[in-house]
């Protein structure tokens, strides 16, 4: 596996995870009202709830794929197991995102308290977890830690690529 192929199958599973999770949850409107009289913190996007299941559906299958690549590169030895350490945090963030969005939409009577805690507590989170990933990788491309007899490829592949 190439450097630029493991490079892709990364971004197909960080970018695929909030798109899945967004488009497989569904709106989260309450259900005795209609749309229309609805209060939100954020006006939901104008994607019909088909659309965007099949957008999500598409995008899991994207993003496992992409992990499916990155798993048999690890076991291989093509990925440098570190990664995950970046890989790991980033994913979970894009769990977040997908979901949170879904969360700051949701139409309801009255006050949103889900964003409100989302907001208050999910933003903090949403940082570590970004600045962990950012830290680690900066890490891992400036210290040049590769793996015995293999290219280092600033950290990202250990051997055989």
């Amino acid at each position: 596996m190439t450097k630029r192929g493991l490079f892709g199958a990364g971004v197909a599973l960080v970018g695929g995870v909030p798109v899945a999770a967004w488009g497989l949850m569904g709106q989260q409107n309450y259900d005795g009202l209609p749309a229309s009289e609805l209060d939100y913190a954020f006006q939901p996007w104008d994607i019909a709830d088909g659309v965007a299941a099949v957008a999500g559906g598409l995008a899991l299958a994207l993003a496992a794929a992409g992990a499916g690549v990155l798993v048999r590169a690890s076991l291989r030895g093509a990925l440098d197991r570190r990664w995950w350490g970046v890989l790991g945090p980033l994913v979970v963030l894009g769990l977040m995102a997908g979901v949170g969005w879904r969360i700051l939409t949701a139409g309801g009577i009255g006050a949103n308290i889900g964003a409100g805690l989302l907001v208050i507590f999910g933003t903090p989170v949403a940082a570590g977890l970004l600045l962990w990933s950012l830290a680690w990788a900066f890490w891992l491309v400036t210290r040049h830690h590769g793996h015995e007899g293999g290219a280092d490829l600033g950290g990202f592949a250990s051997r055989g690529v």
